[in-house]
């Protein structure tokens, strides 16, 4: 009965975290949307609050069902195009939103919508999205490099006396330049 109990209680866990997550990728594409159209060389606009909020959550549904499919069939482009064909993507996804909103979203053309996907796509970037991601570390070596000098042994002494050429134990990525 208990081990009944904790994996129902696993799943809600689960459940939440992704309606969490769905939710905070709908909240960025709203605000993007609202700054995309605030910029006026972009020329996005929108009738009212109800049908921004309606139309980010059409791109958010579109984002996690349709998208994958999309970037799965044009797997080579974006192989040749280093990533930037999901950029494209993003464009005609936004403008398929524009075409089923009418006018109450309107994406007045295709460099519009590219504009427009470059800024949820920025937007995104800074916004939680209620993963618990490892941070990345940046260290910066003055002198001998991330190897030491010769006096070093090859390592770089530190106060927790800890190779620092390696991440430290439970810290994540440490990218050494």
């Amino acid at each position: 009965m208990a081990a009944r109990a904790w994996a129902w209680q696993a799943a809600s866990n689960d459940v939440n975290r992704r309606m969490l997550r769905f939710l905070l990728r709908w909240l960025a594409i709203v605000v993007a949307l609202f700054l995309a159209a605030h910029l006026p060389f972009l020329g996005v606009t929108y009738q009212s609050w109800p049908m921004l909020f309606l139309a980010g959550f059409i791109l958010a549904v579109l984002n996690v069902y349709v998208r994958p499919l999309l970037l799965f069939f044009t797997l080579p482009l974006v192989i040749v195009s280093l990533g930037l064909f999901i950029w494209v993507i993003n464009a005609c996804l936004l403008y398929f939103v524009s075409y089923l909103m009418g006018a109450g979203f309107l994406v007045p053309s295709f460099f519009s919508a590219l504009g427009a996907a470059l800024l949820v796509s920025l937007v995104s970037c800074f916004f939680p999205d209620g993963k618990n991601r490892r941070q990345v570390q940046f260290r910066v070596y003055r002198g001998g490099g991330p190897g030491g000098s010769a006096s070093a042994g090859g390592r770089i002494p530190s106060r927790d006396n800890h190779d620092h050429r390696t991440p430290p134990p439970g810290k994540g990525p440490v990218i050494d330049i």
